[in-house]
């Protein structure tokens, strides 16, 4: 079988779905039904976060002061809209591995970048002790550097 190694496709991991073994044919049509069964759920997900950010926005809009947002109102909403741009993105990645078979590795960083942006945004400088701030900009510096290594090359 022909490898998927070419330009035209982002740089991923092809997965070969086709065996001569029947055995194996049949355990990569199990993986495939569970990855569909995934999709299915991070559309759930997907409909309950949203659900749950109007649900969030109404109570703080409709608590004293009416109308008005504290800060932290505002953060807890950026960080629940993120979370659901976030299941979108996972949802995306789900599609893409069902249409090509491929991972898109680039889709997957750039999610991962999401996810880490999601949680800087939200930080409360209040709580949280210097080593987990370190740890959080290596991984913000390790999945930027990636992610630019990654998109260089094509």
């Amino acid at each position: 079988m022909e490898s998927n190694n070419s330009t035209d496709h982002e740089p991923g991991h092809d997965l070969h779905l086709e065996h001569e073994d029947a055995t194996v044919r049949f355990l990569h049509r199990i993986i495939r039904l569970a990855v569909k069964l995934l999709a299915i759920l991070m559309v759930f997900v997907i409909v309950w976060g949203i659900g749950d950010v109007i649900y969030v926005l109404y109570q703080r809009l409709t608590e004293p002061p009416y109308l008005l947002l504290k800060i932290n109102d505002i953060l807890a909403t950026f960080g629940a809209f993120l979370a659901v741009l976030i299941a979108i993105e996972i949802f995306i990645n789900i599609r893409m591995y069902l249409s090509t078979n491929i991972i898109p590795v680039r889709l997957v960083i750039a999610t991962a970048l999401m996810a880490i942006a999601r949680k800087v945004i939200i930080l409360d400088f209040d709580v949280i002790s210097p080593p987990y701030l370190y740890g959080m900009a290596g991984i913000v510096i390790s999945l930027g550097i990636t992610y630019w290594l990654i998109t260089k090359r094509t």
